[in-house]
């Protein structure tokens, strides 16, 4: 997959211009391109750079949807997470979790709602949830509290790398015929007689100026979906609730175990997670609510010290803000509620599929694990809108690139045997003794997944800005002249981006118990 090949591909009018290249939008130009449908999909900055790729690393039905009844949405997310398991093995896999229980009447209340969650799941189930004494728990994971512990219920779903899964599709998209662009931000849409007819996007690139044409436009651009509908209209309402949820990555010596925790009520009646992630610990989230969302979100301190307060509670280490290796902030594409004084944390990842009278579709809400399923409903919904030939979706049984992959610490990168041998002869070496990443890793992603900056690289191709701030900055100098190299560029271009990392990587760091930022750089 490489950019010139792709903005090569622009000269002709398309059956399907999608907007956004996060979960929601690659999946729609997989399932679009997969049908025979010729598609392109434009993204402003990096694919997953906002909400898909800060997500809690999670592929769940979701216990807390069940424990408001809401059915229906469970029963679609735990078949789709069976799905994904099942088209993507090589990025998602099974997790098993502990729910401790602190007060008897919760042991067979958990109990009970999780033999449902099994049932609900059918033939795509996992393991069977079970109930465990406090020793089993504790013999689980070492670092539980076990002060007042009365037992535990075990339960299973699932859990992924958000941001490989999403340089996967969109590399399957592009097997499977699609034209995919990013660094691309849409200006302005194309009409035509009222209706929407394409859009002008910027190669911020190479400074050029695009008009592209098709015969559906698919706004697929989560918290920003607004800003894509004022293009069409300027008077239209609002539809998006952002939300902000931040993540805290540890050391995985707070959590030595192969088991994650759910603490199924916080103090804002959210739920928080405590799992083991990349060889770390990962604890989340917040819910903030946010007027203007912005590409980079920024973690609050009330939000780190709310996550630390939490996890204090429920482990015998307790983490202080020096512990923390990353942390990192997302955005919830949550739509608004019919009631103005409903609240975030109030509001299920429920999705949103809408026609302007323009023809403009837009689809939002939603989560990474019903992508798959959002996307099939767009694209039927947009076969109708441009009279495509009606094609059934075949992306439930569709293996994703790199799905028949065993090779040891390369099978989330999709490449071939023989590609990663190639890589790792010609690039030997590791990137940084805290990064769990190659220089041949490396250099495939920036020869193969398009990177233009590089926190596209150490942010999202790779994940060692999220998992270890400070061994990330410490990688950039090294990563910066190897994309230099192999994309030809001077030494003013790697200053430039060695700055702009370090000042990305401060917002990602924590030290102390009064200041963020990086330690001596």
């Amino acid at each position: 997959m490489r950019r010139d090949e792709q903005l090569a591909r622009l000269n002709h009018t398309f059956d399907v211009l999608v907007i956004g290249g996060g979960a929601t939008g690659l999946g729609v130009a997989l399932d679009s391109a997969s049908r025979g449908y010729s598609t392109l999909l434009v993204e402003a900055r990096d694919f997953a750079q906002g909400t898909s790729s800060r997500s809690t690393k999670l592929v769940h039905g979701g216990v807390r949807y069940l424990e408001r009844g809401d059915i229906k949405l469970v029963h679609e997310a735990l078949h789709e997470r069976g799905r994904l398991i099942r088209n993507a093995p090589h990025l998602v896999h099974e997790l098993r979790f502990l729910i401790p229980t602190y007060h008897a009447w919760q042991l067979p209340y958990y109990g009970i709602g999780l033999k449902m969650y099994d049932l609900l799941a059918g033939r795509l189930g996992l393991s069977r949830s079970t109930i465990v004494t406090a020793g089993g728990a504790a013999r689980l994971i070492p670092t539980i509290n076990t002060d007042g512990l009365k037992g535990g219920v075990i339960y299973s779903d699932a859990q992924f790398n958000d941001s490989r899964l999403a340089l996967i599709l969109a590399r399957t998209a592009v097997q499977q015929g699609a034209t995919i662009l990013n660094d691309a931000p849409v200006r302005d849409l194309l009409k035509d007689g009222g209706r929407v007819v394409g859009a002008v996007i910027d190669d911020t690139v190479n400074g050029e100026r695009h008009e592209v044409y098709a015969h559906a436009v698919v706004n697929a651009t989560g918290v920003f979906a607004d800003e894509i509908r004022r293009m069409d209209d300027p008077a239209v309402k609002p539809m998006m609730a952002p939300s902000q949820g931040v993540h805290l990555v540890l050391d995985r010596s707070f959590l030595p175990s192969d088991t994650g925790i759910l603490i199924p009520k916080t103090d804002d009646g959210r739920v928080i997670f405590i799992i083991p992630w990349q060889g770390h610990t990962l604890a989340g989230t917040t819910d903030t609510e946010l007027a203007d969302p912005e590409l980079e979100p920024k973690a609050h301190e009330d939000e780190i010290d709310f996550i630390l307060a939490h996890v204090d509670r429920f482990l015998t280490r307790k983490p202080s803000r020096s512990d923390v290796r990353a942390v990192f902030a997302g955005l919830r594409p949550l739509v608004r509620p019919l009631a103005d004084d409903e609240s975030t944390a109030a509001l299920s990842y429920k999705r949103q599929l809408m026609e302007s009278p323009s023809g403009l579709v837009t689809i939002a809400g939603g989560k990474w694990t019903t992508y798959r399923r959002m996307a099939e409903d767009t694209v039927n919904h947009v076969a109708g809108v441009a009279a495509l030939p009606r094609r059934e979706c075949l992306t439930a049984d569709l293996p994703l690139l790199g799905a028949t992959s065993r090779i040891p610490r390369w099978m989330e990168f999709g490449a071939s045997a023989d590609e990663a041998a190639e890589y790792e002869a010609k690039y030997p070496g590791i990137l940084h003794p805290r990064l769990p990443y190659s220089l041949a890793m490396t250099a495939y992603v920036i020869e193969n997944e398009m990177p233009v900056q590089l926190d596209d690289v150490l942010a999202r191709r790779l994940r060692a800005l999220l998992l270890d701030a400070e061994a990330a900055i410490d990688a950039a100098p090294t990563v910066a002249a190897l994309m230099a190299r192999l994309q030809n560029h001077d030494d003013a271009w790697v200053a430039r981006q060695l700055e702009s990392f370090t000042a990305l990587a401060r917002e990602h760091y924590v030290v102390g118990d009064g200041g963020r930022g990086m330690k001596a750089i």
